[in-house]
């Protein structure tokens, strides 16, 4: 009898349901599927798409915007194509308008349309244009999801994401079948997610027919995504560009007041170059200048206070600048402004008005060593690539002037394009997720550029270090649980081990603070003011406390305050309010992560060293010992120094670990606890080596005794500490026991078999004396050897030999010499020939013998 659940289903029923459905919906129909029946299911399904197609807008395109002069072109090759890839400028409007193609073209009904950029701000703006332009409420018909925050619904068509939501959902959608289309948005940017997103779309497109995967990208290496899909049609959309013309100006060799002055003699020449074209345009315009990092944005920003003060306006651009001070750069021109930025301002930020750039060829680039197992963030000659992206910012509202710091020929010179970041960072989180999704062999994963095989085999290195993975590489039940929690491989390790230890509740708190950017801000002007308000929080052990005590002080405003008096608290003591937001967020969506894998919440406050304990699981090979020189060493050979923001920079602590090591003018290690030796012992118990030496009889203990020596990639842990050999090696142990407690007659108690030997033995040694011979008792070998046949096996210490000897009665007597066993020769000496006394008279003297010819009693007396 066939089961209610299966139903004739018919390819028109199947084609007419929500893509997610299609594959319960056939297993039902044949019967091997449990949990509802086939035609519920199909029939609510169904209702869905009629209800998706009702809402979708009327659609419009300006016909401003470059993109939409191809309108007919991309809708056509959409449509015979599963892999289409659009190339442009930022201005050309694909980011925004190619959502609204696929929507004419009846996508987004079946399943959504998903769009993904590269950061959670870009993810919001262009959710909130597309429900602008579509005149749709932004959650309904067009959401967005970021790693805080999701507004989305069961009916929204258009999905804009970051790139890691999308990778995150592959976990729970192997086949990613709620979309029927994907648009993967600044590919060029080629960041980690983005490449492995590549490679595993193209890994499922033979089982998703019905996918279609739009790739846009900067008119950078195009080629290089065309081929990676099997020749995928590439269009080219150009933007709203003004010519930009290139000037060399390359800063002198040498400068009698050294290379950064030479570099500000430089910036200030292009900046005079500037001032001087700006004279002849109408309204006050900007210069855009490139800096590696926010040392050299301080330092330059100074010099130009001192020279343009009241001229110019001088602003900071970079990442870990506050909301506010970021949003000086897009206000208003109210004259001419100067800004000063990082590569964040290559393609994630558009900032407006300028129309000069300086480009000084340089870049802070973060790059993963393989050797040394650091993060290093060398001050490097940026690509070709990167150098057009800079000179096109400058001729996005008008004709513009690029400066460009070096020449011509060292531009020819340089690399086509930036190494993708999946070749210069570590791999063991993207190794977790591809174990977790059972990906296979990762040489064999269709990544756009593969990664070396020892940048591979030093990520599965990480993962076994945390326990993740066995020898086979496959996945341990302590790295199923660490592919399950939402963050970097070590920090889920560390929650794994703390709620062992009864230390979760506190590690949530440390783990959620450690995954956001730093919440306390040092704005320009008030650092000294903001380290006072901090130093409130801080710890004097332990950097990683300082979480926990910030943590409860804002914890303990925001539950008692209203929202307004949360941030004005927030703004006095120098916190970011959003990011303090963001640490809530990530905390409940670990605590809820901790309850799905069932791992326990301490209920009482757990003490530091448990916490701390919990921290080595993640962060173990990360430990180092002071030198005598004050600096660390640590493992593998690695030298560095704390970095000097740390409270502990100053204390040095003998045993260290860090939260991550960094190099930049020299290694540093940032996040910094003081540790005890014992502790990492513990946590690397899988990884120290052990090496024993020295073994030798201890008549106190009436035990083999030896040293220890504990390393962890060459740090010394252990020096010399006193182990029972037995437990090491029972076999040497036993033949050290026998030589030293028993031929050496070491041992301190007192038995009738060694106390016979003993009498044997000395009365073999007077005949020598006697015969003045030195051959007449057997070696030592032949006692050890004696011993080492007749003593059981088991035997390894005092206690055991009294076990023995109790439990077996005969043994005393088969451990008793025999005088002619211990003597070489002895029918050819007697007592008899070597009397002990002589008579004289009626007196009988007793003779004493002596054999040392070196002594003055040598001889007999």
């Amino acid at each position: 009898m066939a089961s209610q659940s299966q139903h004739r289903l018919r390819k028109s029923d199947l084609e007419a349901a929500m893509i997610r459905h299609r594959f319960k919906l056939t297993k039902l129909a044949s019967g091997r599927g449990r949990g509802g029946s086939v035609g519920r299911l199909l029939a609510e399904s169904q209702a869905m798409v009629m209800l998706r197609q009702s809402l979708v807008p009327r659609v419009s395109f300006p016909d401003a915007l470059p993109v939409s002069q191809h309108l007919e072109t991309i809708t056509e090759t959409i449509k015979a194509n599963q892999v289409v890839i659009i190339a442009g400028e930022t201005g050309s409007g694909k980011t925004t308008q190619l959502p609204k193609m696929c929507l004419n073209l009846g996508r987004g009904i079946y399943g959504t349309i998903g769009h993904t950029q590269p950061r959670r701000v870009a993810a919001r703006t262009v959710a909130g244009r597309l429900a602008e332009e579509l005149d749709v409420s932004l959650g309904d018909t067009v959401g967005f999801e970021v790693r805080f925050g999701d507004q989305t619904r069961d009916t929204t068509l258009i999905k804009v994401m970051t790139d890691g939501i999308l990778l995150a959902e592959t976990q729970s959608d192997r086949f990613l079948e709620q979309y029927d289309t994907l648009i993967i948005d600044e590919a060029h940017e080629r960041s980690l997610n983005i490449d492995f997103l590549l490679g595993y779309i193209k890994r499922i497109l033979p089982k998703r027919p019905d996918l279609k995967v739009i790739i846009t990208s900067a008119t950078i290496d195009v080629e290089r995504f065309s081929k990676h899909f099997g020749n995928a049609p590439v269009i080219e959309v150009s933007g709203r560009t003004y010519p930009v013309e290139m000037r060399y100006r390359p800063l002198a060799e040498t400068s009698k007041r050294g290379d950064m002055d030479a570099l500000h003699a430089g910036i200030m020449d292009c900046l005079d170059e500037a001032l001087k074209l700006e004279k002849g345009q109408r309204g006050p315009g900007a210069a855009l200048i490139f800096l590696p990092g926010e040392r050299e944005i301080r330092e330059v920003a100074q010099a130009l206070r001192r020279k343009w003060r009241g001229e110019a306006e001088i602003l900071p651009l970079y990442a870990r600048l506050t909301n506010a001070e970021q949003n000086k750069v897009f206000g208003r021109l109210q004259q001419f402004r100067v800004i000063l930025a990082t590569n964040v301002a290559e393609t994630s930020l558009t900032v407006p008005g300028v129309r000069y750039v300086i480009d000084p060829g340089t870049a802070r680039i973060s790059r993963y060593s393989v050797a040394s197992k650091v993060q290093r963030l060398p001050i490097e000659a940026i690509s070709q690539a990167s150098a057009n992206q800079r000179a096109g910012r400058s001729g996005r509202v008008a004709d513009g002037v690029c400066f460009r710091l070096y020449d011509e020929q060292d531009f020819d010179s340089r690399a086509e394009f930036t190494t993708p970041e999946i070749l210069r960072t570590h791999l063991a989180a993207v190794l977790l997720r591809m174990l977790s999704l059972k990906l296979g062999d990762p040489a064999k994963f269709p990544f756009i550029e593969r990664p070396e095989q020892r940048q591979i085999a030093d990520g599965f290195q990480l993962l076994k270090e945390l326990g993740a993975i066995d020898d086979q590489r496959q996945l341990t039940k302590v790295g199923r649980q660490v592919a399950r929690l939402p963050v970097d491989p070590r920090l889920a390790r560390i929650m794994i081990e703390a709620a062992r230890f009864g230390a979760l509740k506190e590690i949530v708190v440390i783990v959620s603070g450690l995954s956001i950017q730093d919440p306390r801000e040092r704005p320009q002007q008030s650092e000294q003011q903001a380290d006072e308000q901090h130093r409130e929080w801080n710890h004097e052990r332990s950097d990683f406390s300082d979480y926990l005590s910030l943590w409860q002080a804002f914890e303990a405003v925001r539950q008692e305050q209203t929202q307004s008096q949360v941030r004005k608290f927030c703004k006095a003591r120098y916190l970011s309010y959003l990011r303090m937001r963001e640490w809530r967020d990530l905390h409940t969506q670990l605590i809820h992560a901790c309850r799905e894998l069932g791992l326990k919440m301490n209920r009482n406050a757990a003490d530091e060293r448990d916490i701390h304990r919990a921290l080595l699981a993640g962060y173990v090979t990360q430990v180092a010992e002071r030198s005598s020189e004050g600096d660390y060493l640590g493992a593998r050979n690695r030298r560095y120094t704390i970095f000097p923001g740390s409270t502990l920079a100053k204390r040095k602590p003998r045993w260290i670990m860090a939260g991550s090591l960094v190099e930049t003018s020299r290694l540093f290690a940032r996040t910094v606890a003081q540790v005890e030796p014992e502790w990492i012992e513990e946590a690397a118990a899988h990884l120290v080596k052990r090496r024993y030496f020295d073994p030798f009889f201890d008549p106190k203990r009436g035990q083999v005794l030896c040293y220890e020596e504990v390393t962890l990639y060459g740090v010394v842990i252990v020096k010399r500490r006193l182990r029972d050999y037995s437990e090491i090696n029972p076999v040497e142990a036993r033949e050290h026991f026998i030589h030293g407690g028993l031929v050496e007659r070491s041992i301190e108690g007192r038995y009738p078999f060694l106390e016979h030997n003993q009498r044997e033995l000395d009365a073999v040694e007077a005949l020598e004396a006697k015969a003045r011979k030195r051959d007449l008792l057997v070696e030592s070998r032949w006692i050890f050897d004696f011993y080492h046949e007749r003593l059981p096996t088991q035997v390894l210490t005092e206690t055991d030999l009294k076990t023995y000897l109790k439990r077996d009665k005969r043994l005393d007597a088969a451990l008793r010499f025999d005088r002619k066993d211990i003597m070489r020769r002895a029918a050819s000496v007697s007592a008899e020939a070597f009397p002990d006394s002589v008579q004289v008279g009626e007196n009988a003297l007793p003779l004493n013998y002596e054999f040392d010819p070196t002594a003055d009693s040598d001889g007999v007396s």
